[in-house]
């Protein structure tokens, strides 16, 4: 009870609060320093009671507040009575900017930076933790007959196989549902909520008692499902989904204050806002199933966004697309981006884009947010911008690529020589290489395309669109991907290998930047030299886009070759680094 009523509190002043300038610099720390004010100077049932009276009386009238309030049990309370505990002025004014997430003009408001260099929003976070705080709330919501979407022949099939790279969290996923989950039949009318009872009492027409039913998570609802459905709803600001998970640059790292997206179409399903609500979810979902008396908030988000909770390496922050994966399904969030749509539509009858949404309408609109979520996000490696690392600015002018390329090639930094394990060592990583690229080697840039570390991220380099210098005679032929270490005698971690083998390059065929029929090969088959080592060559060589017929350097005279095996493939040659 201690960790619902503090985060009761805290929704409570974010939710009210209006943007401000914040003291405090913009990391997630900040955020974990609140709660750990909160947890020291707060009774647990006095904080729910109140802090929950202010979440409904939020004067924000959007559809997550809707969600919010009737599946969160926000209860009516004369917002007079509200006394909250009060928190530094520094911490006042931190939570006064990230009251709610929002994009406007480019920039990106309600985020935080977090240890691992990503950017979370806050409200989807906290959103989940109280879901699962909560027990992890089931609504059982009854369809109209005339118009189920399985009736009308619509589906949800597998749109994305993924899998995880790092070790999933302990607890199951939401194919096991929890036995003590409230439900709830909701009709047609907006349900009312019950004082002293979970459960919300809606008149249901005797007509459709026997109607099918679709069930809502309210953790899912809360944190991914909503927001998903509604920005691939018809009219929304996405049109053919441009800028799902954009990313974006803080005006500083150190103490960031302002976060502007590299994506002027940027949708509200930012990359800091998937962050935040899949945060939210993976640890709602790991409340809901661990006894009492649980960690204190503070606690948990310490671990989750450190060196992993309970000790696990496996989850945290670093790892949670992998996570997120290995916690749902796509039929499974399809019918939940499906069902909240018409949890929503019922709730805000008069939503501009939901009022004349058939319920076939919103399963078609549920399967082609879940297909984009599932394969852009959930099926693609984490990708820390350039700004993120602190890159210094090109020298020169940089030549564009003409996609798609055939080819990856692979490599290792040698020097530096250990795996980088955390965003610190990894960026500096990065910004040691650039200068060593760019003063002693006299490049425009670091060489490389990506850098992969052994943090869960891939570092941008020359990125997508623009020549590298990597692999000499062939920059303008593939893409150059290194992975931090030296990997002679020992091979990188089974992350690291599986973004290079799998996610990376099938999130770029996908984007049409690799062509289907790519090669993968090492950096030592069309260069004099040792790279990427040899116990990471031996490796690749099990790959299925390994490619062994490429002419090496020195080459084989005839007469070393086999009969049997075929010519060696030539590649053409025309970059000059």
């Amino acid at each position: 009870m201690v960790a619902q009523g503090v985060l009761w509190i805290l929704l409570g002043l974010l939710l009210w609060s209006d943007p401000g300038t914040a003291s405090l610099p913009l990391l997630m720390k900040s955020v974990i320093q609140a709660l750990a004010e909160l947890e020291q100077k707060a009774p647990a049932a006095k904080a729910s009671h109140k802090a929950s009276a202010w979440l409904l009386s939020a004067p924000s009238s959007g559809p997550h507040n809707h969600l919010y309030r009737f599946l969160l049990e926000a209860q009516s309370l004369d917002a007079a009575e509200w006394d909250p505990y009060s928190l530094s002025p520094e911490l006042q004014g931190l939570t006064k900017e990230v009251a709610r997430h929002g994009v406007r003009d480019g920039q990106e408001y309600g985020v935080v930076l977090a240890p691992d260099g990503s950017t979370v929003a806050v409200e989807p976070l906290l959103a989940g933790l109280q879901a699962g705080l909560q027990g992890r709330r089931v609504i059982h919501l009854p369809l109209d007959s005339t118009a189920a979407a399985q009736e009308a022949g619509v589906t949800f099939p597998d749109v994305a196989a993924v899998a995880p790279d790092g070790r999933a969290p302990s607890s199951p996923g939401l194919r096991d549902a929890a036995p003590d989950v409230t439900t709830a039949n909701i009709g047609n009318n907006p349900p009312k909520a019950t004082t002293g009872s979970p459960d919300v009492q809606a008149s249901l027409p005797d007509a459709k008692a026997k109607s099918p039913l679709i069930t809502v998570d309210s953790l899912l609802a809360v944190t991914l499902a909503g927001n998903l459905g509604l920005t691939f709803l018809p009219g929304s600001q996405t049109q053919s989904h441009p800028g799902l998970g954009s990313e974006g640059c803080w005006d500083q790292l150190s103490a960031p204050q302002t976060f502007r997206l590299l994506d002027p179409r940027a949708s509200l399903l930012t990359m800091a806002f998937l962050n935040g609500a899949l945060d939210g979810f993976i640890l709602g979902d790991y409340l809901s199933r661990t006894p009492e008396p649980r960690p204190s908030l503070s606690h948990l988000l310490s671990q989750y966004y450190g060196a992993g909770v309970a000790g696990d390496p496996g989850f945290r922050s670093n790892f949670r697309r992998q996570n997120g994966a290995a916690l749902t399904s796509a039929p499974l969030l399809a019918q939940q981006v499906w069902g909240t749509l018409v949890l929503l539509q019922r709730l805000e009858p008069v939503h501009p884009q939901l009022q004349h949404m058939t319920q076939e309408h919103l399963a078609q609109v549920a399967t082609n947010a879940t297909k984009e979520f599932m394969e852009a996000f959930l099926g693609c490696p984490a990708i820390h911008p350039r700004c993120r690392w602190g890159a210094a600015p090109y020298r020169g002018r940089p030549t564009p690529l003409q996609l798609p390329l055939g080819f990856l090639y692979v490599h290792h930094t040698y020097v530096p020589a250990p795996p980088c394990t955390d965003f610190a060592r990894c960026a500096a990583n990065m910004r040691s290489m650039q200068r060593y690229h760019q003063d002693t080697q006299d490049w425009e840039d670091i060489g490389y395309s990506f850098v992969v570390g052994s943090d869960g991220y891939v570092y941008e380099g020359r990125g997508w669109y623009w020549v590298g210098a990597h692999t000499l005679g062939h920059n303008s032929r593939g893409f150059g991907v290194a992975i931090v270490g030296n990997y002679t005698a020992a091979l990188p971690t089974e992350a690291a290998l599986r973004t290079v083998r799998d996610t990376l390059p099938s999130c770029a065929v996908r984007a049409g930047l690799l062509r289907p029929d790519y090669a993968l090969l090492g950096h030592r088959q069309v260069v004099r030299t040792d790279c990427p080592g040899d116990a990471l060559f031996d490796q690749m060589r099990t790959w299925p886009h390994f490619t062994a017929n490429v002419k090496t350097r020195p080459a084989r005279s005839v007469s070393q070759r086999s009969r049997r095996e075929p010519s060696p493939l030539t590649l053409p040659a025309s970059d000059h680094q």
